[in-house]
């Protein structure tokens, strides 16, 4: 079973309405909260768009370089459903992600998915260059619902040198030594660094059934404001 099928079947199944990604880009001053339902949303028609563009099978490489976003957790969600085994090197990769000023550091790979990151999910203003895709206009024309065309095991790659088993064990230990407990809303600051970034920010809190809160830009006084207005009750350490 995919980490994706592993994180978010229990949290559809008991509560798919409730908030699971709430992000703030403070220097643009938005604040998007998506559901639990809706996150399985953009998973599915991610997972069915990288299964129908570029035939994405367990252990196939796919690229993220991607901030801190809820559309990143989009991208990463539908690449572990379909089996992708994400990296940081475009080398070799069927598929690269990157924001629009970062789409020519990964020409390497054999495709480019350009991310708008808009905060309302809008498409690319402007169409990529040739070759690439723009990931938010063609993933909203893909199913809604997935269903693996090949089963994920316990060893396929999934996170740079992880395989799925020792990825959802590591964030299983990591929601442990943060204390995050099903239920809990989470604040992170973290980048989504691969591995770390995304394991201790993302896998953490959801593999433990809590809910994040993440936060980019920003002072110290408004990360204060956020945690009291957003009802946290655990923070995510920063790295070191």
């Amino acid at each position: 079973m995919s980490i994706t099928e592993r994180v978010l079947s229990p949290l559809l199944s008991s509560s798919a309405a409730r908030p699971l990604v709430t992000h703030y880009d403070e220097d643009l001053g938005s604040r998007i909260e998506l559901s639990v339902a809706t996150v399985a949303n953009w998973a599915a028609k991610t997972a069915n768009w990288l299964t129908e563009e570029f035939d994405i099978e367990p252990g196939d490489p796919v690229c993220v370089r991607l901030p801190a976003h809820w559309q990143t957790a989009g991208v990463l969600l539908g690449a572990w459903w379909c089996g992708g085994h994400v990296v940081d090197d475009p080398r070799g990769a069927r598929v690269a992600f990157a924001e629009p000023r970062g789409a020519d550091d990964v020409a390497a790979a054999e495709a480019t998915a350009v991310v708008g990151l808009d905060p309302m999910g809008m498409g690319l203003a402007e169409p990529p260059a040739p070759g690439g895709f723009d990931y938010l206009t063609e993933a909203k024309l893909a199913g809604d619902d997935y269903t693996p065309v090949i089963p994920v095991s316990e060893d396929s790659p999934a996170l740079q040198s992880m395989t799925t088993g020792q990825v959802l064990a590591r964030a299983g230990e990591l929601a442990a030594s943060y204390g995050i407990g099903k239920g809990d809303r989470v604040l992170s600051t973290r980048d989504w660094s691969l591995p770390d970034g995304v394991l201790s920010a993302v896998l953490a809190p959801l593999a433990a059934g809590a809910s994040l809160v993440q936060i980019t830009g920003g002072t110290a006084d408004t990360v204060a404001g956020r945690r009291k207005t957003e009802h946290v009750t655990v923070d995510i350490p920063a790295p070191g």
